[in-house]
C-alpha cells in the first residue's frame, strides 16, 4: 500500500519526496496549501500536532500497523529503515550520518529558513537580523565546504539521507546571496546530487504550487501571524 505524503513544495517537503523516490517507495500525495492555512485542517492535525508539513502515513507500519509521523528527519530516517538504505551499516558510518542529519536539522534548516525569513519576508527591515542570519548562513557554507574537502558525502563515502535532508537547503543558493563557485567542494556535491533522477523528480512534486511573486499579506498573516499561535 502506498504511503500518504502530506506536503507542500518546500525544502523540508523536498526532503521526503526525495527520499521515496531514490527508495523506489509507492506514495500519495496529498498537498497541504500552507500559504492558504491548509495546514490547521483538522484532518492534518489529526496527523502532526505541530501543524507543518512533511507527515506521513504508513498503512504498513512497524509490525504491519498503521503509523502516522511528522518531523522530516524523523521521517527520513524511518524511510530509510523501513527499507535498509540510505544509512551506513556500519555503527561509525551510521553515527557519521546522523550527526550531519542532525546538523541539517539543527542548523542548516533553522539558520537558512530564519535568512529567507528577515530578507523576503519580514514585514519591516531589521538590519541586526539580516546581517546575522547573513553572516550564519555563510558559516555554515564553511562548515559543509571543510566537510565536502574531506569526503564524497556528508557521512562519508555513500549518498545517504544527511545529504538528503540537506541538499534542498542549498539548492537555489541565489536565494540566500551565496555563490557556489566560492566553495568548490559544495558545488561539486550540489551539482552530482541535482544531476540524479530520483532527485529531479523529487523536486517536480508539486513543483507548479510554487509561489513565483511577491508574499501576500494573506499569506504573511498564515505564515508569520497570530493565526500559526492560535492552532494546536
Amino acid at each position: 500500500m502506498a504511503i500518504e505524503v502530506w506536503t507542500w513544495p518546500t525544502p523540508n517537503g523536498h526532503k521526503v519526496h526525495i527520499a521515496l523516490e531514490e527508495l523506489g517507495l509507492p506514495y500519495t500525495v496529498v498537498p497541504v496549501n500552507i500559504g492558504a492555512g491548509e495546514q490547521f485542517r483538522p484532518e492534518f492535525l489529526a496527523i502532526t500536532p505541530n501543524h507543518r508539513i512533511p507527515a506521513i502515513v504508513d498503512p504498513e507500519g512497524p509490525g504491519g500497523q498503521r503509523i502516522t509521523l511528522f518531523e522530516s528527519g524523523a521521517i527520513l530516517l524511518y524511510l530509510a529503515e523501513k527499507t535498509g538504505r540510505l544509512v551506513p551499516s556500519d555503527p561509525a558510518g551510521r553515527y557519521a550520518c546522523l550527526q550531519w542529519l542532525m546538523f541539517q536539522m539543527g542548523g542548516v534548516g533553522p539558520m537558512f529558513g530564519q535568512y529567507g525569513h528577515f530578507h523576503a519576508y519580514a514585514p519591516e527591515q531589521i538590519p541586526y537580523a539580516k546581517e546575522r542570519y547573513a553572516k550564519e548562513v555563510g558559516r555554515l557554507h564553511r562548515v559543509l565546504e571543510k566537510r565536502l574537502s574531506e569526503a564524497e558525502y556528508l557521512a562519508g563515502d555513500a549518498y545517504s539521507i544527511a545529504d538528503i535532508a540537506t541538499f534542498p537547503w542549498v539548492r537555489n543558493p541565489a536565494r540566500r546571496n551565496i555563490d557556489l563557485a566560492e566553495f568548490p567542494a559544495v558545488k561539486r556535491w550540489h551539482d552530482a546530487i541535482a544531476a540524479r533522477p530520483a532527485v529531479m523528480r523529487g523536486v517536480e512534486v508539486l513543483a507548479a504550487n510554487q509561489r513565483t511573486g511577491a508574499i501576500t499579506e494573506k499569506e504573511r498573516e498564515v505564515l508569520f501571524g497570530n493565526t500559526q499561535f492560535k492552532a494546536g
